[in-house]
């Protein structure tokens, strides 16, 4: 059994809800741990995460938050930097899922959050589980 750690930014209270029980719900039936951190927003999720690999308690993390087009340029520094953080720490061996979603309006996140229509936090778990599989097959 491993432990993962789900880093959510919680701006969207009731997107993030489902975002985390599909992500819960795919590590739960694969048999580890979880643990969920909050943090503010996107922005935050890749320096959480960055913390917590120093602690050495998790062997992987799922990241989940959404991020929802404005009026501003605001959407394209959020999203872009918030996954650049993310490939950041995959390149160097941290085994993540990214569930970051970024959409154009809520009736779009709804949809990929559900677990029971898209499930992106699911995919996320699932993406994390497989990059910890192969950490473990490189290791031997």
């Amino acid at each position: 059994m491993a432990r993962f750690l789900i880093v959510e930014a919680r701006f969207y209270d009731h997107l993030n809800d489902m975002l985390v029980d599909g992500a819960r719900t795919a590590l739960e039936a694969a048999g580890h741990e979880v643990e969920v951190l909050t943090v503010p927003g996107a922005l935050e999720i890749p320096g959480a995460i960055a913390l917590a690999t120093e602690s050495e308690r998790y062997d992987g993390y799922v990241a989940v938050g959404v991020v929802i087009r404005g009026e501003t340029y605001h959407f394209e520094i959020v999203a872009g930097e918030s996954a650049r953080g993310i490939m950041a720490l995959t390149m160097d061996g941290v085994a993540i899922g990214n569930g970051i979603l970024t959409v154009e309006n809520e009736e779009q996140a709804i949809v990929r959050a559900d677990r029971h229509q898209k499930d992106k936090g699911g995919e996320a778990a699932k993406a994390a589980l497989a990059l910890f599989a192969l950490q473990q097959r490189f290791a031997a």
